[in-house]
């Protein structure tokens, strides 16, 4: 069962707050549904997004489920809801969930038979096919690299999902390109689960390191990928939360009627 979708104050999203466990089960749900269902996270690059862009809050809006990927995300969500004051296991940060803490319980998820992975270089992709394969035996798991995405790609990845038919699209094309493909194709691609996961494709294959899960219980991770990745990450860090700020000092000064669209 999928819980409702509760408020993020300040940020001005909705997100469904669960932990690795729930997600797991939903995941199950979804697939035993057998229909087109999405799993997006939010965190203050994608709510920026969500902010400035429509194709991309028209996919945050009607998708099944948005975890609660950023620690800025879940501290503003855990000081609305009070989850701060509970213990470590159900406090703010068990329910901060980046694709790396419910990718490696994949195997848990009833009746996952077909998996697909989407993104990445040929390498990456490939290793990631190997370490999916051993993690969940007896399973279907292929992929399709993303380097160098151009429509001619898109519209063969499309074709390839069609004919393989998948449960389960790990979509790791980097933000926003990932939500702009689901938007724009999700009519289109065969009934699956559909989960944009960003750069953990590269992650699952052991070629971009993973930051310890402490420092991302302490909200400091952004610290780890800023050191790898300082070229990729720097931006983000110290540039998109002023864009941000000035998005939604401008949604205060919006007529109420426009905020919620």
């Amino acid at each position: 069962m999928i819980p409702e979708r509760q408020r993020v104050p300040v940020l001005d999203v909705d997100a469904t707050p669960m932990r690795v466990d729930e997600v797991i089960d939903a995941m199950g749900g979804l697939i035993a549904a057998g229909t087109t269902a999405t799993v997006l996270g939010h965190n203050l690059h994608s709510i920026t997004l969500f902010h400035s862009r429509p194709d991309v809050r028209s996919l945050y809006e009607n998708s099944s489920v948005v975890l609660l990927d950023g620690a800025p995300v879940a501290m503003l969500w855990g000081f609305a809801h009070k989850r701060q004051l509970q213990s470590p296991d159900e406090g703010t940060m068990a329910y901060r969930l980046g694709s790396m803490d419910w990718i490696p319980e994949l195997g848990k998820v009833k009746g996952l038979e077909r998996i697909a992975v989407v993104g990445a270089g040929r390498t990456a992709n490939t290793k990631a096919v190997a370490r999916l394969r051993s993690m969940i035996p007896g399973a279907t798991v292929d992929g399709m690299p993303g380097e160098g995405w151009d429509s001619a790609l898109e519209d063969g990845v499309v074709d390839w999902l069609t004919d393989f038919r998948p449960q389960l699209v790990l979509m790791g094309l980097g933000m926003p390109l990932q939500e702009t493909v689901l938007h724009r194709r999700l009519a289109h691609l065969p009934p699956a689960l559909y989960c944009a996961v960003g750069g953990a494709i590269e992650q699952v294959a052991g070629i971009q390191k993973l930051a310890p899960r402490w420092l991302g219980r302490l909200g400091l991770e952004w610290a780890w990928r800023l050191l790898l990745h300082p070229d990729r990450v720097a931006y983000r860090v110290f540039v998109e939360p002023w864009k941000l700020a000035g998005l939604l000092i401008g949604r205060r000064f919006q007529p109420s009627k426009t905020k919620g669209k």
